[in-house]
C-alpha cells in the first residue's frame, strides 16, 4: 500500500502521525511511505531520520494526499485540505465528527473513508487509540489549570498543594475514565484536595481503592455538581462518550455560583465540551474569560508535548496501521471488529450510530457498506 503521512496544519500542532520507526516497520512489510517535509520536525524527528528509515520525502501536502491510498493523520482535516482528499481514499486519523458537522459534510461529500482512531474500541469496551493521548491530556489538564490559577494569569492566586499551614486548592474532575484518573493522580501528586466524579459506582469503588488519600470521590449529578463548584478552584471536564457529542454538566447559568478566577478545563471540548460555555481555543490563544471565571479549551492539548505525545500515538496506532496496509481496509475492518468499529464515514454514508444522532442523519449499517465493498472488488 502507498502510505501518506502530511505535516499538521492545524494551529500549534506539532505531532506527526508515524515515527521514522514506524516507517522502518511499514517498510518491511513492503509497503511505501511518502512523508511530507518537515513533518516531524515539531516532534524532533528529522527528515534525514525518516530517509534513513526507507520513507520518500515529498515537498508539498498537495503531492502527499495526491499519490497516498492511505494518510496517516494526527488531528481531522482542516477545511484546506478538504479539496485534497481523493474519492476511496482512506484516512486513518483522529476526527471527533460528532462535535463538527461541516467536517462530517466534508468528508461526505468526498466520498472518502474515515477511520477515526476515537471510536476504535476493543470488546472489553476500552478505546487504544484514544487512551495514549487521554493519558497525556489528563495530566495536562491539571498542568495548565494549575498555571492558570496564578493571579497575573487571572486565577485566583492558588498554589495547587498549599503550603504548611496554608489549605491546598480544590480540585473537582468530572468524569473517572483514563483522562480523569490521570488528572486525579496528577493533582494529587501535587498536594491538592481532589474530589472526582462519576455515574459509574463500580468505577467510583475501584477509583477509591487506587487512589491515595487526598482523593475522594462522588456520584456525578446535578445537585453534587452544583454544590462542589462553589468551594472548587480548578474544575476539569474528562467526560467522553465514544463518538458521540459530550453533554453539558456545567452550564451557562452555574458560572455564578462559582468565585472569581475559578478555572475550568474542558478536555472533552474536541467532542463538543462537557462545559457549556466553552468553545475551542489554540495553543496560541489558549483561555477566555466568562463572569470572572477563566475557560482553558485548546481542542489538542497533547499537541504541546509533541515529542511524548507522537511516540505515545504511534506506539499504539502502527499495529492497526500495519493490518490496514497488509490486507486494505476492507478485509482488515473485517477480520478485526476493533478497525471496524473505528469506521465512521465510508463512501458518502454515515456508518457510526454516534455521528448520524448528532447531526439526524442516516445511518448505513456497516456490514452493508463492507459487503457493498466486497461485491464492487
Amino acid at each position: 500500500m502507498v502510505i501518506g503521512v502530511p505535516k499538521e496544519i492545524k494551529n500549534n500542532e506539532n505531532r506527526v502521525a508515524l515515527t521514522p520507526a514506524g516507517v522502518a516497520e511499514l517498510r518491511k512489510y513492503g509497503h511505501t511511505v511518502y512523508v511530507q517535509v518537515n513533518a516531524g520536525e515539531g516532534s524532533g524527528f528529522e527528515d534525514t531520520e525518516y530517509i534513513a528509515a526507507g520513507a520518500t520525502m515529498l515537498p508539498s501536502i498537495e503531492e502527499v494526499y495526491g499519490i497516498a491510498e492511505m494518510i496517516m493523520k494526527v488531528k481531522e482535516p482542516i477545511a484546506a485540505e478538504y479539496d485534497l482528499i481523493k474519492e476511496d481514499q482512506l484516512l486513518f486519523t483522529y476526527f471527533h465528527f460528532a462535535s463538527s458537522e461541516e467536517l462530517t459534510q466534508a468528508m461526505l461529500a468526498k466520498g472518502a473513508v474515515c477511520l477515526a482512531y476515537e471510536t476504535v474500541e476493543r470488546p472489553d469496551r476500552s478505546l487504544p487509540l484514544l487512551v495514549p493521548m487521554s493519558e497525556v491530556a489528563g495530566r495536562m489538564a491539571v498542568q495548565e489549570g494549575a498555571k492558570y490559577l496564578e493571579k497575573p494569569l487571572k486565577g485566583r492566586g492558588i498554589l495547587l498543594g498549599g503550603v504548611p499551614g496554608v489549605k491546598p486548592a480544590n480540585v473537582l474532575i468530572l468524569g473517572g475514565g483514563i483522562v480523569g484518573t490521570q488528572a486525579a493522580k496528577m493533582a494529587a501528586g501535587l498536594g491538592a484536595h481532589v474530589t472526582i466524579m462519576d455515574v459509574s459506582l463500580a468505577r467510583l469503588r475501584y477509583l477509591s481503592d487506587i487512589m491515595p488519600p487526598n482523593v475522594q470521590t462522588m456520584m456525578s449529578n446535578d445537585y453534587n455538581i452544583r454544590e462542589m463548584i462553589k468551594v472548587c478552584d480548578l474544575i476539569i471536564g474528562a467526560v467522553l462518550i465514544p463518538g458521540a457529542k459530550a453533554p453539558h454538566l456545567i452550564t451557562r447559568d452555574m458560572l455564578k455560583l462559582m468565585r472569581s478566577g475559578t478555572v475550568l478545563v474542558d478536555v472533552a471540548v474536541d467532542q463538543g465540551g462537557c462545559i457549556e460555555t466553552c468553545r475551542p481555543t489554540t495553543h496560541e490563544d489558549p483561555t477566555f474569560i466568562i463572569d470572572g471565571v477563566v475557560h482553558y479549551c485548546v481542542a489538542n492539548m497533547p499537541g504541546a508535548v509533541p515529542y511524548t505525545s507522537t511516540l505515545a500515538l504511534t506506539n499504539a496506532t502502527l499495529p492497526y496501521a500495519l493490518q490496514l496496509a497488509n490486507k486494505g481496509w476492507q478485509q482488515a475492518c473485517r477480520d478485526n471488529m476493533d478497525l471496524q468499529l473505528g469506521l465512521n464515514v465510508v463512501d458518502g454514508k454515515i456508518v457510526y450510530k454516534g455521528v448520524a444522532d448528532a447531526f439526524n442523519l442516516p445511518l448505513t449499517p456497516v456490514s452493508q457498506v463492507l459487503a457493498e465493498e466486497e461485491l464492487a472488488n
